[in-house]
């Protein structure tokens, strides 16, 4: 995910917002910082991830930001936000799942877990998927017209 679903590209123009590729602000207001929500592969010894992006408060952004180059900053306690990616594959919506994120080493960008509830991306983050599975998401991503069609009535 390139952006926070909240951003829209005119706001690179305005003075009072800005993305990178790991921190986003809109208009002095709305903060955002990207992480991956990983997901076990079980039938392999990888991981799934995706890229999203979590808001979070201002003070906890502005904590992180002021930690971003500091060795160590993985002890800090994970910071509550909600996230801010839509995820087409899942139904439902995936905006505003409560999550925390987990600070990581300098370079690494920080681990989001997803509150344990039902939703079925929160499920697949705490059991895993199998290499099926994410030959299927990979499917979907690739070919989202067929996304219809796969899904099967409503």
């Amino acid at each position: 995910m390139p952006a926070p679903a909240f951003w829209s590209p005119e706001m690179a123009e305005a003075t009072d917002s800005a993305l990178s590729s790991g921190q986003c602000v809109i208009e002095r207001e709305h903060f955002f910082v990207h992480g991956l929500i990983e997901i076990p592969v079980i039938d392999t010894a990888e991981t799934f991830s995706w890229g999203v992006w979590v808001s979070l408060s201002r003070d906890n952004f502005e904590r992180m930001g002021r930690l971003w180059e500091t060795p160590g900053r993985e002890s800090e306690p994970p910071y509550f936000g909600w996230l801010s990616s839509e995820l087409p594959i899942y139904e439902p919506s995936t905006l505003n799942l409560k999550t925390n994120l987990h600070t990581r080493p300098v370079g690494l960008r920080p681990a989001v877990e997803l509150e344990p509830t039902g939703h079925p991306l929160a499920v697949e983050q705490r059991t895993g998927i199998t290499s099926a599975r994410v030959r299927e998401l990979a499917e979907l991503l690739l070919h989202p017209d067929h996304r219809e069609s796969r899904r099967g009535p409503a």
